[in-house]
């Protein structure tokens, strides 16, 4: 295949060191760390709006950013203005780090940046759509981060201008005053709680029989009961049909009746960016769902080009992009040690109000395994000792250890409280050191701090 511009003269040809396909965390760290040492790079973004990733720009960042903007709102805020302020602050704080993003790469001497559309024509070879025509790049090593879109809804008017996904919905216009969320997993919690404390009355529509099934059912109740106290509903068994357009909004149509809503979310999942990218013309492998598939340091099925971030089948989070970033690192320029398997207690937390981290292994998971365990848990409303949520106002949650009985390790944790974000990576730090009860359950922390809730809740195993 030959590639030309418009004017019929042959496309301009880029040999490079690294070829970077979307300029996600452990992409565009891959950059730079080539950068450093003189080589040469191109990184293809087809959206300047995504300058950074999928983490600053419509993610993890400005819906921390919105999340924040509406705990603080007070019950005097008239929502739809006060939403409209928040979208305003929320933009212009991505604009920031969107250029600063890109400055950090466009400065580099050695660094190519080129807005366009990547398609695969041989196994290290692309071709880039731009809109000066096509640009024809190879690499002795190729990197593909493309990220994750939102799964869509295949059924009848989902293409609504009523009907958003997690991305869309943080522009939301005019601010619904009621929203049906369709999905009841972490994503679709998240915007649950956060459209509730702008003011929305929330209805969310789970597929599932019951919450959070992943989680511990003492936990899931207590986010219930969460829920409950804040007006949020959450109908279970819930298939979503048709969605209508009425004079008044939207009609959800379910098995289970009708919802009537100003507007819809959809948040049943992601699913990996690869459409059109011609994988199969270099030979790239993926799996049932579409996912990259790749090995323990992430090489895929042709030689010398990897998969990270959302596309390889992992954790969808930019912090493991992170690390995938430092395997794919230490595999190019370093001693090759590093491994995806090499993963112990990778954290996550769920924002919503408070937040709900977990880490390690949950209670049903270690008796499933045999273990034998001791559970400390506790309402974060009765620890004494953990006066900050009395401060802030916000006693919700559950705090729950998992401990191995006759070695006392910790194994795993359940957060449900205000400041779990944080206490969360303790946590992990403590089971990847083999930390017993004793280790946290007898430290010296700051007071008021969400820290001291370690101190009752684990004596509890005294």
């Amino acid at each position: 295949m030959t590639s030309t511009t418009p004017d019929g003269s042959p496309a301009p040809t880029l040999t490079v060191d690294l070829l970077v396909i979307g300029w996600g965390k452990a992409g565009k760290t891959l950059a730079g760390r080539f950068a450093a040492q003189g080589r040469t790079v191109a990184l293809v973004e087809r959206s300047p709006t995504m300058y950074g990733g999928t983490c600053i720009n419509i993610a993890c960042v400005p819906t921390k950013d919105l999340i924040t903007s509406a705990e603080a709102r007070r019950e005097d805020d008239d929502p739809s203005a006060y939403f409209a302020r928040s979208v305003a602050e929320r933009d212009a704080l991505i604009d920031k780090l969107n250029a600063a993003n890109h400055a950090m790469l466009a400065d580099r001497e050695t660094v190519t940046l080129i807005d366009g559309t990547a398609r695969f024509v041989g196994p290290r070879e692309v071709v880039v759509e731009t809109e000066d025509g096509e640009v024809r790049v190879s690499g002795e090593h190729v990197v593909v981060g493309t990220g994750a879109t939102p799964r869509p809804l295949p059924v009848p008017g989902a293409d609504s201008d009523r009907v958003y996904d997690s991305t869309t919905i943080q522009h939301a216009d005019p601010f619904p005053e009621r929203l049906a969320v369709v999905g009841g997993g972490f994503i679709g919690l998240e915007f649950a709680s956060m459209f509730t404390g702008f003011g929305s009355k929330v209805t969310v529509l789970d597929a599932g029989d019951e919450l959070l099934p992943r989680l511990d059912r003492d936990v899931a109740e207590a986010v219930s009961r969460s829920f409950d106290d804040r007006g949020i509903e959450v109908r279970h068994g819930v298939e979503v049909q048709e969605i209508v357009e009425t004079d008044a909004g939207v009609r959800v149509v379910t098995n289970g009746g009708d919802v009537e809503a100003d507007a819809v979310l959809v948040a049943i999942g992601r699913v990996p960016a690869t459409k059109d990218l011609g994988l199969g013309e270099a030979g790239i492998e993926t799996d049932d769902r579409g996912m990259v598939v790749v090995d323990d340091q992430l090489r895929t099925s042709v030689d010398g080009v990897f998969a990270v971030g959302d596309i390889n089948g992992g954790p969808q989070f930019t912090y493991i992009s992170m690390d995938d970033n430092r395997i794919v690192g230490d595999a190019l320029l370093g001693e090759g040690r590093r491994r995806r398997s090499d993963r112990v207690a990778v954290p996550n937390t769920t924002f919503l109000t408070p937040p709900l981290s977990t880490v390690g292994l949950s209670e049903a998971d270690a008796r499933e395994e045999g273990k034998d365990v001791r559970i400390a848990a506790k309402p974060v409303a009765k620890i004494a000792a953990m006066p900050r949520p009395k401060i802030v106002g916000e006693t919700h949650g559950l705090i729950k250890f998992v401990v191995e009985a006759g070695t006392e390790k910790i194994l795993g944790a359940t957060l449900f409280c205000i400041d779990s974000q944080e206490l969360v990576n303790m946590v992990a730090l403590a089971i990847r050191l083999g930390a017993t009860v004793s280790d946290l359950r007898d430290g010296i922390w700051t007071h008021p701090s969400s820290t001291e809730a370690f101190n009752e809740v684990l004596g509890e195993l005294s």
